[in-house]
């Protein structure tokens, strides 16, 4: 059909094509060809076909980020385990140093007139101190401080009027930390003063 006075057909009829709805499935208009030459069917059929690839491509993308996720948590669990290992392994080499430096700490109690032995007893003493430092460890203070179970072991409790109850008068064997973990505690002697 042709035109007339530049009105369309569907203008003459009075359609308001713009909130037209579309055809239903089966509808004789859905088979006729669109003015680019292809059918409204074969436009459905490709919409779905591009709706299925767009849900598959979603659910690769969501299943990958699934899988990344996992992988970065088990290196992080790897690692942390690793690290543990690591520590669980220098505490047990801080542990066969430690009788080296009581020997010395003795040896640095005895009173002698060598002193050249002395100063080079000292200075083995220092660089043993400095090597457990470097690894992360450190002495427990005892002498003098308040009494604490988790640092410190009590071998002996003296009663006295001279220091306040509960603080250590005397450290027999040094206690020591590696980071937080405590190595072994400090064998001390304390004081039982119920007046104060």
């Amino acid at each position: 059909m042709g035109k007339s006075n530049g009105k369309s057909e569907a203008e003459r009829a009075g359609l308001d094509l713009e909130h037209e709805l579309p055809p239903a499935d089966g509808d004789e208009r859905s088979s006729e060809t669109n003015a680019s030459g292809t059918s409204a069917t074969g436009e459905s059929v490709a919409d779905a076909e591009l709706q299925k690839i767009k849900s598959e491509r979603d659910s690769l993308l969501d299943r990958l980020a699934r899988a990344q996720a996992e992988f970065e948590n088990a290196r992080r669990r790897a690692a942390k385990e690793q690290q543990e290992f690591r520590d669980f392994a220098t505490v047990e080499a801080i542990k066969s140093l430690l009788p080296v430096i009581d020997n010395f700490e003795r040896a640095l109690q005895t009173k002698s007139e060598l002193g050249d032995f002395r100063s080079g007893v000292e200075l083995i003493y220092k660089q043993f101190q400095d090597v457990l430092a470097k690894l992360g460890v450190r002495g427990i203070p005892a002498k003098g401080e308040q009494f604490d179970p988790h640092v410190h072991e009590a071998i002996e409790m003296v009663d006295t009027t001279d220091a306040a109850d509960h603080e250590v008068l005397e450290e027999w064997q040094r206690g020591y930390k590696f980071k937080d973990r405590l190595v072994r505690p400090a064998m001390v002697k304390v004081a039982r003063n119920p007046g104060k």
